[in-house]
């Protein structure tokens, strides 16, 4: 939308002087004209006026006219537009997800895996600016989406992932290795890994240490999260009656997930209800945040030319009718 503004807007109060004229127009405009005494008057007040002892007055009206349009134009209207122009430097973020068998524990509601799909839909939903990928391992790893922007593909690979897709195992390793060659040619001013597991590393073929070193090298940050209570956690077993959940150990390599996110410079948080996994993700959230350069540009065009083209026509206007028309009236 083009917005007037005013150069030198001290001079509309040059338009004070409008009313001031016109008044001055009104108690003077009678002494214009020429007197005749007559010993009986009477015989003239019966006469019709001429048209043109009225319309005299245009002229007044056009010049009063032309002077304020000359005033208005002094000021300097300035029509201005404005556009934006946003940078955006997003951030390359893969989430590395644990999809074992244990992922099916119910101590984060419903269960793990669940819970970590939720919370990270919320988070991807939550990063319009940045690319994602997602990698998930159990006893091997797999890409389910490389880096995208494509923000609905990734939320419909995370409501599709499932226990089971895998070889049963805890790769830790591997999945994080998955994640970092997806990030080391990324030019993104932050590359990050949210890295999530319940258990410790049993399976695959890198050791977690040698691809944190990896990714350390690559600049690359590791937040890991460990999900699940302590001590015990309730996990779905099949039974002749159905199934049914029994108690089994938790056990979480805290002592590995720190050691990795210390090597990558990232944090190493414990979840242990899916509220804290969602406090976990918000935190991440604002510690990784995009760069957006907003730039805004102004452009201002001159608008006083039609007021004075227009009050130079009204001047045009007024000579001729004071020199042909009104002649008569106004000498």
């Amino acid at each position: 939308m083009n917005l007037i503004e005013f150069a030198s807007p001290y001079f509309l109060f040059g338009l004070i002087v409008i009313p001031l004229l016109i008044i001055w127009y009104i108690f003077n405009c009678n002494k214009q004209q020429a007197y005749v005494s007559f010993s009986d008057t009477g015989f003239f007040n019966n006469l019709p006026k001429s048209w043109k002892s009225y319309a005299r007055h245009i002229i007044f009206m056009l010049e009063i006219a032309a002077l304020a349009l000359f005033i208005v134009a002094l000021a300097r209207p300035q029509s201005s537009s404005k556009n934006q122009k946003v940078n955006i430097e997003g951030i390359d973020i893969v989430l590395a997800m644990d999809i074992s068998s244990s992922m099916l524990a119910a101590d984060l509601k419903p269960d793990r895996l669940e819970a970590a799909k939720m919370v990270a839909s919320d988070f991807v939903n939550g990063r319009p600016g940045d690319r994602m990928g997602l990698v998930v391992f159990s006893g091997e790893t797999f890409t389910q989406v490389p880096l995208t922007t494509d923000h609905g593909m990734m939320l419909n690979m995370l409501r599709d992932m499932k226990c089971g897709m895998l070889e049963d195992g805890t790769a830790i390793g591997d999945g994080l290795a998955s994640a970092i060659s997806r990030l080391k040619d990324s030019e993104a001013i932050s590359k990050v890994v949210i890295l999530l597991t319940d258990g410790d590393n049993n399976a695959g073929s890198i050791d977690p240490n040698t691809a944190a070193e990896m990714a350390k090298l690559f600049g690359i940050r590791v937040y890991t999260i460990g999900a699940g209570t302590r001590g015990t956690a309730p996990y779905p077993t099949q039974t002749p009656f159905g199934i049914q959940y029994r108690q089994v150990p938790v056990t979480i390599n805290e002592t590995l997930l720190q050691q990795i996110a210390d090597t990558t410079g990232g944090k190493y948080y414990r979840a242990e209800s899916k509220e804290k996994l969602q406090q976990i993700y918000d935190e991440i959230d604002k510690m990784e945040r995009s760069k957006i350069e907003v730039n805004e540009f102004k452009r201002l065009h001159e608008e006083f030319y039609p007021l004075v083209i227009a009050g130079l026509i009204l001047l045009i206007i007024s000579f001729l009718l004071k020199n042909t028309i009104f002649k008569s009236v106004t000498e």
